[in-house]
């Protein structure tokens, strides 16, 4: 008798109707979901690459699966690592180069009006100053060789970094500051144990845009002036006219982005999470 009662009062008119536990909605949610439609889409994609390659031209748009054989080509020779290994030692040294000064600075820029000020019109003037714009100047300064790539990165990668860890500790909470400093603690107790760590989202994520202008500017300091390298791989390959080549570095690229990102992202999640509580899971 309650089982009639529960199920006429359910199907009540006017009454709201319980959305249900199962069906393509549950199946489309959560981490299986979200794959789930990646694969499909990735699928797709390859797809109509494939038949877009059959209905131009396979010699200017080669289709996956000579870009596959091109891979395995470049692999066997060994050239495809060695490119792949000296790109990533060059953009990591950069990278961190770059976030190495640009931390400081920031985190001086935020705290102390005076450094700010003295720092503003370099900064807003130089942010808007292309890495590519200096690759000949660099190149003069610092020779053809290792110096003047890491460099030209390092240049690429400061400017995000420094911005956001200056807007991170200008941001800082007064209320923080006012709690500590009633507590006792000095100005060097307030930087390092309010200001700071309340400035590491800022930091992680200043530091995750930067590693994408890093990968962004690898590219044509190696085209320029390398012997090695994706971006030399990339360039050089236009010369014996294999496109499939060109695919294969352009893939490298995308992959070992998106492969450096997603190890940011998991120490953000993991030895990190306790300072990047408000940052979001993108």
């Amino acid at each position: 008798m309650a089982e009639l009662t529960d199920s006429t009062a359910a199907a009540a008119p006017g009454a709201t109707p319980e959305p249900a536990s199962g069906g393509w909605r549950a199946g489309l949610s959560g981490r299986r979901g979200a794959i789930l439609i990646s694969t499909l889409v990735v699928g797709i994609t390859i797809l109509i690459w494939q038949v877009g390659s059959w209905n131009y031209n396979p010699q200017l748009l080669p289709g996956p699966a000579k870009v596959a054989t091109g891979t395995a080509e470049l692999s066997d020779s060994g050239l495809l690592w060695d490119s792949i290994a000296i790109s990533l030692e060059r953009v990591f040294k950069g990278w961190l180069l770059g976030s190495g000064i640009a931390i400081p600075l920031g985190l001086l820029a935020g705290v102390s009006r005076f450094a700010r000020a003295a720092l503003d019109p370099f900064i807003h003037f130089f942010r808007f100053v292309p890495a590519l714009a200096l690759t000949s100047l660099f190149i003069l300064w610092f020779g053809i060789g290792e110096t003047s790539k890491v460099n030209l990165v390092g240049y690429a990668a400061l400017f995000v970094v420094l911005i956001t860890t200056a807007t991170g500790a200008s941001s800082v909470h007064p209320d923080k500051v006012n709690s500590a400093q009633t507590l006792g603690a000095n100005r060097r107790d307030v930087f390092l144990k309010v200001a700071l760590p309340a400035t590491f989202p800022s930091i992680f994520v200043g530091m995750r845009l930067a590693l994408a202008n890093a990968f962004l500017v690898i590219v044509a300091a190696e085209a320029i002036a390398a012997q090695e390298g994706i971006g030399f791989l990339i360039w050089n390959s236009r010369t014996f006219f294999r496109t499939d080549f060109m695919f294969v570095g352009i893939f490298c690229f995308g992959v070992l982005g998106f492969t450096c990102d997603r190890l940011w992202k998991l120490l953000g999640n993991t030895v990190l999470r306790r300072y990047l509580t408000g940052v979001g899971s993108y």
